[in-house]
Order: structure tokens, then sequence, then C-alpha cells
């Protein structure tokens, strides 16, 4: 394991989780995690913050707002099938874990694990979390991306750890 900056990655760090990263979660028993194609970086509230959005049908949804933390798995390897498969199916229906043959590690700071495969980890403890407002949401946007009318909830975490596995 190596620790890294997560600022110094982080131009990279996106340009891999456009095709596609692992979200996982964690709160008392319940476990999920869903692929997530989104996310930003930044310094907010004079802390290092990673931001992803969690659609309110999405299973994950329910165990984020239950959740203290969250991981996000960008793996280094071709794992295009699981992310495809995570991102098609949902947590309610199927086991993930086991379809996929993805195994989970404890984090180092966090109760929500990562998923265990060579790549960057980010963990985060949540921080802030806003449901969008669309009424401020440019409305391009609005019609080309919420066609359903299901709009994200934007979970802030600050990065407490970053490493490559």
């Amino acid at each position: 394991m190596k620790n890294l900056n997560y600022m110094s990655i982080a131009e990279d760090a996106m340009s891999k989780i456009k095709k596609g990263a692992f979200l996982t979660v964690k709160a008392a028993d319940a476990l999920n995690t869903m692929t997530i194609g989104w996310a930003t970086f930044g310094v907010i509230w004079q802390k290092p913050i990673m931001m992803v959005a969690v659609r309110p049908t999405r299973h994950t949804f329910g165990i984020m707002e239950k959740a203290l933390d969250f991981t996000v798995t960008i793996p280094t390897g071709d794992m295009s099938k699981a992310i495809a498969f995570c991102g098609s199916k949902s947590g309610r229906d199927v086991d993930k874990f086991k379809m996929c043959n993805l195994e989970t590690a404890d984090g180092q700071k966090v109760t929500s694990p990562i998923i265990k495969v060579p790549g960057i980890h980010f963990e985060c403890k949540r921080v802030y979390k806003s449901a969008m407002d669309t009424a401020h949401l440019d409305k391009n946007y609005d019609k080309a991306l919420y066609p359903q009318k299901d709009y994200h909830t934007l979970y802030f975490g600050e990065i407490i750890a970053c490493y490559e596995t």
C-alpha cells in the first residue's frame, strides 16, 4: 500500500472515474456498492473533499442516508464487466459482491470497506449532504440528464485516507 496525495492524482483519478468506479457504503448490517461515473475533488471548508452523487431511487441511497462515511475504489485493471453489472443491477435484488466475485477489505479509517482490488482508494467521512434543488439547475442539464426527474443527492466527504493497493 502506498499513501497518495489526492490532489496530485486528481486529474488521473477523474479520467478513470468517468469510465466507472465503485462507491461502497456500510451502515449497521447494510452494505452495498454501486458504479459511479461522476464525482468532484476540491478544497471546501478548508478540508480535502470528494463529492459523490446518488439518486434516491438507488438502493445505495438508503444506506448513504444512515452511514457516516463512504469509500470510492478506482480499479487499476479492467473491471468493466463488474462496473457495468454494479451500475445496472440493484443491491435490493442481487448480491453484487457474490455475482461479480468482489471482495471487500476494511478501510483504514472508516467503517465502510473498500473493494479489494488493485487501484486507488478514497476513504471519506461524510460532512455534508444536499438534495438537488431543481430551481437552481440549468434547464439544459435538467432536460438531458433527468428525464425521469430522479434528481441526485450530493454527498460531500472529507478525504481522510487516499492510497493505492
